[in-house]
């Protein structure tokens, strides 16, 4: 719902802002342009759906072998201790436990196809051992705003529109953006555990959490120690590393299993191609919204204000180009993406702008639509404050990406 008045919205502004330069300018072209603006970007979105069909399934099918071979399993029994101090309501041995820490395992992996599902079926028993059926309980809340924060080890599609638009090196984002949505998850666990009064010193969680703050803080203050140059070299390096490291894991954890590997990963790349056919349309709605919106001028008049208003607080505007990604983020996935994918195509994918919108969009999810979805699933209509514990997640997020694109990109922008 709240995407379909943003996409009417921006028309409805497009058009009286052409009216008024129509009228008070005499601007007889806008008209025109709004119109090649619509054709333009209606063939963008096809051109890139068509690249993503590709990319999407090689990686749905890596990913699936994966799957197959255990790696979501590995990785809810790695974070189970944590997992069982945040969520103290729910009894130990209940099958929630299990669907929770393997919706947030394929989140990180971005198995979204995987992912929705188990959280569907994570609410459902949560609403099980619910006392008030129609307000939200503290397992719920911690559940989705870990949700909302946006985890992500593997940004896979974000690489690949990356790479569709041209990018030298598509995956020089990945650190950067594991950086900024662990700070945006770190921020949502401790927002919500203030809430629920959870004890955040207890051993187990100090472990964890302060284990994983001291490795990031680690990482910042050694690329702060470095010049550019080897800040570029060092995370374009470990970045890809890293990434092939992980296939190459995903593949030998199937082939021990004695999972036809070659079979999961048809399996799953036909699940990439069909993916990807289905984006097709919300990608060209998207971009031709945005696209009109842009040339009409309103999104100059938006970013400008913004710029103006940093400007004047004596700051670095160099990130504001990028903001209309963070702002539309919790509203809207797709929005977003169109948001990232618009800002790549004006200011180029290798651009500041273009590098913090794609940090931006892989720093947080979709606060609204997770509530909406989660929550409208078992007729939550009392959610408490996990908007608010969400929206604190996403803000938290939206500072660490413009941080951490300081300091990998600065002398890029």
């Amino acid at each position: 719902m709240v995407l379909n008045y943003i996409w009417i919205g921006f028309f409805i502004v497009a058009f009286l802002i052409g009216i008024i330069r129509l009228i008070f300018f005499a601007d007889t072209e806008i008209f025109p342009a709004l119109m090649n603006s619509t054709f333009d970007m209606a063939k963008t979105g096809f051109e890139i759906s068509l690249y993503l069909t590709g990319a999407m399934t090689l990686w749905m099918g890596l990913m699936r072998v994966g799957e197959k071979g255990g790696i979501v399993n590995y990785m809810s029994r790695a974070v189970g201790p944590l997992f069982r101090k945040l969520f103290p309501e729910i009894p130990k041995g209940h099958p929630a436990t299990g669907s929770i820490m393997m919706n947030l395992a394929a989140n990180m992996l971005g198995l979204d196809n995987a992912a929705t599902p188990l959280g569907l079926k994570a609410m459902t028993e949560l609403q099980e051992i619910n006392k008030d059926k129609e307000t939200a309980s503290n397992a719920m809340i911690m559940f989705l705003v870990l949700n909302a924060s946006g985890l992500t080890i593997i940004p896979v599609s974000i690489m690949v529109y990356r790479a569709q638009m041209g990018a030298a090196n598509p995956s020089d984002v990945f650190i950067p953006i594991l950086l900024a949505t662990f700070f945006s998850t770190l921020t949502g666990i401790i927002a919500v555990s203030i809430w629920q009064k959870i004890n955040l010193f207890n051993r187990v969680v100090l472990a964890y959490l302060g284990g994983f703050t001291l490795l990031v803080s680690g990482v910042i203050w050694y690329f702060s120690t470095i010049s550019q140059e080897q800040i570029n070299t060092i995370s374009s390096v470990a970045g890809n590393l890293i990434l092939f490291l992980i296939i190459i894991a995903f593949i030998t954890l199937a082939f021990i299993k004695r999972i036809n590997v070659y079979e999961a990963f048809i399996d799953g790349a036909k699940d990439g191609f069909s993916v990807a056919v289905k984006i097709i349309p919300y990608l060209v709605a998207i971009l031709v919204a945005v696209g009109v919106f842009r040339t009409s001028g309103a999104m100059d008049y938006l970013v400008g204000g913004i710029k103006d208003i940093v400007a004047f607080l004596g700051a670095d505007t160099g990130f504001v180009d990028a903001l209309p990604t963070a702002l539309m983020k919790p509203l809207s996935g797709s929005g977003a993406r169109g948001m990232m994918v618009e800002t790549m195509k004006q200011y180029g994918a290798d651009s500041f702008a273009g590098r913090l919108s794609c940090i931006f969009q892989g720093a947080a999810d979709t606060t609204f639509y997770i509530v909406a979805v989660y929550f409208g699933s078992v007729s939550i209509r009392k959610t408490r404050y996990a908007i608010t514990a969400g929206l604190i997640a996403d803000l938290a997020g939206v500072i660490a990406a413009i941080f951490v694109a300081y300091l990998f990109f600065s002398q890029k922008a």
